[in-house]
């Protein structure tokens, strides 16, 4: 039995009720996962913190939470599984300034998918303490925190990094799931795609079994904070997702499914793993299965942000 079916297994036979008194209190199990602006506003917490931007440098450029800063996600995502050579990554890290103890918060202005993405990379790696702003820039400018226009140059850290095994999904890891009962499988793309209306690679359709949660569900639309944790425990029970069992999600290329991945930690999920290469590797592979589910087309949000 593969290391992977193992803790399936293990992690399905110990469920626990400290979900339920989290969300009677009114607050997320893992609440330690969000920032909200105005306590990153206080001095004494953002001295505690080091403050990645997400969004495009240009924006960077024209004003930026002080002491934030940039980090080029498009290229992370690009480079995030082409190699695991850990030096390379070590040296990406290291030079924004982060180390292993490092307290890092992201924040973006595109729904959290882009920070969410740079949070998982970095927990992949193996970085303990990573945090998004709760409805990153917007927020914080509809807070009216400050801004700064001070390009910051970090102080170079070096590190040894290995790579999080168990924050990983392979196509291989998948396909053997699929045999199982105790692995969720989270679509976090749009209607569209899950149905196969719309082809994004070779095959469209979905991974079979595979409950779609779109990632902007778990956002409130207004704001781009995430829901209350009473909202998101009512949302995860409608679509049948149990937090208490072990979780891969997935979309097209990482991002959208980095987002699901943080909700369902936020909620206190045992387990969840990232299939990172998603849709672009496995709708472009020969030798993987493809479900095409019907759902109502007024769920559809086109959301393949």
């Amino acid at each position: 039995m593969s290391l992977f079916l193992l803790s399936v297994l293990v992690l399905s036979a110990n469920p626990t009720g400290e979900l339920d008194a989290a969300e009677q209190a009114g607050r997320y199990p893992r609440a330690d996962l969000l920032v909200e602006p105005a306590e990153l506003a206080k001095p004494e917490i953002a001295k505690q913190s080091l403050l990645l931007d997400a969004r495009g440098k240009h924006k960077y450029n024209a004003g930026h939470i002080p002491g934030a800063v940039w980090v080029d996600q498009i290229d992370w995502s690009r480079r995030a599984l082409a190699t695991q050579d850990d030096p390379a990554w070590a040296k990406r890290i290291g030079e924004l300034g982060i180390d292993k103890d490092t307290r890092v918060v992201v924040y973006d202005d595109n729904a959290s998918k882009d920070a969410a993405r740079i949070w998982w990379i970095l927990r992949y790696w193996g970085i303990g303490d990573v945090r998004l702003l709760n409805g990153g820039w917007k927020a914080w400018q509809d807070a009216g925190g400050m801004v700064s226009t001070h390009d910051v140059k970090p102080l170079v850290r070096k590190l040894a990094l290995s790579p999080s095994a168990l924050r990983l999904a392979t196509k291989d890891q998948v396909l053997e799931a699929l045999g199982t009962k105790g692995v969720q499988i989270v679509d976090a793309r749009s209607r569209g795609e899950y149905c196969g209306e719309e082809k994004t690679a070779k095959r469209s359709g979905a991974i079979p079994g595979a409950i779609h949660l779109e990632w902007l569900e778990l956002l409130d639309e207004k704001s781009q904070r995430f829901k209350s944790p009473r909202e998101l425990a009512e949302l995860l029970k409608k679509k049948g997702i149990a937090l208490d069992r072990p979780s891969v999600t997935y979309c097209q290329s990482g991002g959208r499914a980095s987002v699901a991945a943080f909700a369902l930690e936020l909620m206190g999920a045992n387990r969840v793993r990232n299939y990172y290469k998603s849709w672009a590797e496995w709708g472009n592979a020969d030798d993987t299965p493809i479900a095409k589910p019907e759902l109502s087309p007024d769920l559809d949000r086109r959301s393949k942000l």
